[in-house]
């Protein structure tokens, strides 16, 4: 051996491992590798057993949403004090295919067929659907019954399975579609409210969903050592509407019959508590079920009169605009018109007469509302003056929307008070020419009612968060429109109107009632339909301290021509009602 390989031979020996200590550095990383292993196994076995237990079975896609419950939709029944569900979930199947795991496409597709009663053009799209391998996942239906399901199950069907989800129930028979609506199938398949309160708080109805992503193998199955994410749903918020459950009812209920007597193509109403805004019942025909929803054939009847519809009010419009006239200090009540039977105003080349062409003579303001006297209306909204008149229809809200949290909310047509002849706002003085909805109507009464401060319709009392957080809705004033002095001017006058005038049905005895009657014509192509009319009635009461305000309205009664006739008497029982619901001691 040279001298230099005997110096690199010396050199390696020196800084060689001896043997055994590579051993123990070996087995220290084998050790701490097997714990990795151990402590792996641990968590998948024992921390997480639940988590693959419940999921690892019906995997059939790398990312899958986990879907939150939908929350429920609560009224009040303030008799016992107790929140009830009048939109609430139930369990049923929801049946998808797995079309990586089917064997026989055709023999699949027939057999479903025979169960689901597929046409041929069904047929034909499940069949294609099926037939792509290396799709792992097609919904095939939602909401299938228990006796389907036994039936597919009977089947087993590879690459066939189901779930259970929820699905929406409405157990509370006749309270009303509109205000709830429904929850509905899209385009994509997807579900989401549609309409009333469904429609309006869909995403905090709905929560969040969930989400999973791992590695899968070839057959679509997860692989538990793999890396993932794992994000679980957020239930949909719980919402607490301002309905009281009998209030509701009775108005539905009574509002039907009314349609029925009287062979009205519909109507609505809808109830108030004035100094607070919260709606205690709302109700509108033609009505629908939610649990039936597929069964209307025009979806014209999904839309919630009482907040849709908007129509020209008619003399129940008066009120709204003496009120303006007291509080401009231009009418008292005992103010006197000689009324003439007609009267001509700018801008329209024909005499404005009274209802029936009557003429009353020397009548004070109030007799002005007794007898409905369209020329003594007009009287009134020259003293206010036309611009100031036209302040105090945009003051009292009309227009714009009331802010009420339900879907498909109109804002009514008062666009013709952009004119500056006086025909405009001389017709609009007693409910001609201009547009409302019952809820607008209402809320304006409303505001007289509560000392002449305007309020949002409230229909939400408070939404409860699945994490605990709730979202309690307080009262909303709007503005103030006319003072304190005109508005209790304003109802002694329309109690007056109840009392002696053309509202005698819609008293209640023992208490002061304030409404006021309007029968208004249908406007059609720029003229009025001759035999078609709306029949209103709005008010509130008792007088010295109101619990409601209310608007009752019926559309197109074929048998009566007067809102005295159909609006009032049902105006009438349902403030009978609620009196006694509230116990509330007679003033007389």
């Amino acid at each position: 051996m040279s001298d230099t390989q005997s110096n690199r031979w010396k050199n390696e020996k020196k800084h060689s491992v001896p043997r055994d200590v590579r051993a123990q550095i070996l087995s220290g990383i084998l050790i701490m590798f097997a714990g990795v292993i151990v402590v792996k196994l641990f968590f998948l076995q024992v921390i997480d057993h639940g988590f693959y237990s419940d999921l690892a079975s019906g995997q059939h896609d790398l990312f899958q949403e986990l879907f939150p419950e939908r929350g429920d939709i609560l009224i009040h029944d303030d008799k016992d004090n107790n929140l009830i569900a009048a939109v609430t979930n139930q369990k049923l199947a929801f049946v998808f295919a797995d079309p990586r795991q089917i064997k026989d496409v055709a023999k699949t597709v027939d057999e479903l067929s025979k169960i689901f009663s597929w046409d041929e053009e069904t047929k034909t799209s499940f069949t294609a659907k099926f037939a792509v391998n290396t799709d792992p996942y097609e919904p095939i239906k939602r909401h299938v019954s228990d006796d389907d399901l036994v039936l597919i199950e009977a089947l087993k069907l590879p690459g066939i399975d189901y779930i259970r989800e929820s699905s929406r129930l409405y157990p509370e028979a006749g309270l009303g579609g509109h205000l709830f609506g429904f929850l509905g199938s899209n385009s994509d398949g997807t579900l989401s409210g549609k309409y009333g309160v469904e429609g309006f708080f869909d995403d905090a109805l709905t929560g969040t969903p969930g989400f999973l992503r791992s590695e899968g193998d070839i057959a679509g199955r997860l692989i538990a050592s793999a890396d993932r994410a794992f994000q679980p749903a957020i239930d949909g918020a719980d919402v607490v509407l301002t309905i009281d459950r009998n209030i509701q009812y009775f108005v539905c209920d009574q509002l039907k019959k009314t349609v029925l007597e009287y062979n009205a193509d519909g109507g609505s109403v809808v109830v108030v508590e004035p100094k607070t805004g919260r709606v205690l019942a709302m109700c509108g025909l033609p009505d629908f079920d939610p649990n039936n929803y597929g069964q209307v054939a025009n979806i014209d009847q999904f839309n919630n009169p009482a907040i849709f519809n908007a129509y020209e009010p008619g003399s129940v419009f008066k009120p709204l605009t003496m009120s303006a006239a007291l509080d401009v200090g231009a009418v008292e009540p005992t103010t006197t018109y000689e009324d003439t039977g007609t009267i001509m105003v700018d801008g329209w080349d024909k005499p404005i007469s009274n209802a029936d062409n009557k003429t009353f003579g020397v009548v004070t303001m109030t007799q002005v509302l007794e007898n409905s006297v369209n020329t003594g209306t007009i009287f009134a909204m020259r003293e206010t003056g036309q611009d100031q008149f036209v302040d105090y229809v945009k003051k009292f809200g009309f227009g714009e929307p009331t802010g009420i949290e339900i879907d498909t909310e109109s804002v009514g047509d008062i666009s013709s008070l952009k004119n500056k002849a006086e025909v405009y706002a001389a017709t609009a003085s007693f409910g001609q020419g201009i547009t409302v909805t019952p809820i607008q109507l209402v809320m304006a009464f409303a505001a007289l009612a509560n000392g002449g401060v305007l309020l949002e319709p409230q229909i939400i009392d408070e939404i409860k968060y699945s994490d605990g957080v709730v979202d309690k809705r307080e009262k909303k004033e709007v503005r103030r429109v006319v003072s304190e002095r005109a508005a209790s001017l304003i109802g002694a006058m329309l109690v007056s109107v109840v009392e002696i005038g053309h509202g005698k049905k819609a008293g209640v005895p023992g208490y002061y009632i304030a409404g006021k009657t309007g029968t208004a014509q249908v406007a059609s192509g720029g003229s009025y339909e001759s035999n078609k009319n709306i029949g209103t009635f709005a008010g509130f009461g008792p007088v010295s301290s109101p619990r409601f305000a209310m608007t009752v309205r019926i559309d197109n009664p074929h048998d009566v021509g007067w809102a005295e006739s159909t609006a009032a008497p049902l105006f009438g029982a349902i403030a009978d009602f609620i009196l006694k619901y509230y116990e509330v001691p007679p003033e007389r």
